[in-house]
């Protein structure tokens, strides 16, 4: 016999399967809808659940990697649950020769918490990004929907208290 514990991870499962599969077949029609579709996937589930990846490439014709390669293209898109906010780091040439190596070199020690790891009070986590595009005032940060520019390790702490909320 299954626990209740069991039928309602079991009804979540089912739940999460329908609704990438409704939102798959809402776009498959559309031309260019794939990105819309893992938009909308993301945002009523807040991921895109990487056991899922196979029924939407079924839904647009496409290979599982095909799909797989669009979502870990696009940095806003993720295959897992994340923090409710994130600090965005960039590491693209522009920002690097502004300086941020610095920061990515010195930041798990102004914030207490690695790349790709969630903070242990799971208020944010800490991300590479590729171009926030905002070139021209590296090296830049992105805090929420947030972008700042010249940012610096003595301006990061401040920066982060005023904008996430712990």
């Amino acid at each position: 016999m299954l626990s209740k514990h069991s039928l309602t991870v079991k009804a979540m499962k089912a739940s999460l399967e329908k609704t990438v599969e409704q939102t798959a077949a809402k776009h498959a029609a559309s031309q260019g809808g794939l990105l819309p579709c893992l938009h909308e996937i993301q945002a009523k589930l807040g991921y895109i659940p990487n056991a899922h990846l196979e029924n939407i490439a079924t839904a647009f014709s496409l290979s599982t990697a095909e799909v797989h390669g669009v979502v870990s293209f696009y940095h806003d898109l993720r295959t897992s649950p994340s923090a409710p906010q994130s600090i965005q780091i960039c590491c693209a040439e522009a920002c690097q020769a502004s300086g941020s190596r610095e920061l990515e070199a010195g930041v798990a020690g102004v914030l207490g918490v690695e790349f790709d790891e969630t903070h242990p009070t799971h208020n944010y986590r800490l991300e590479r990004v590729y171009c926030l595009g905002n070139c021209a005032c590296g090296p830049s940060i992105r805090i929420n929907d947030d972008v700042y520019g010249r940012v610096d390790l003595e301006s990061l702490p401040q920066l982060v208290t005023e904008a996430v909320q712990l």
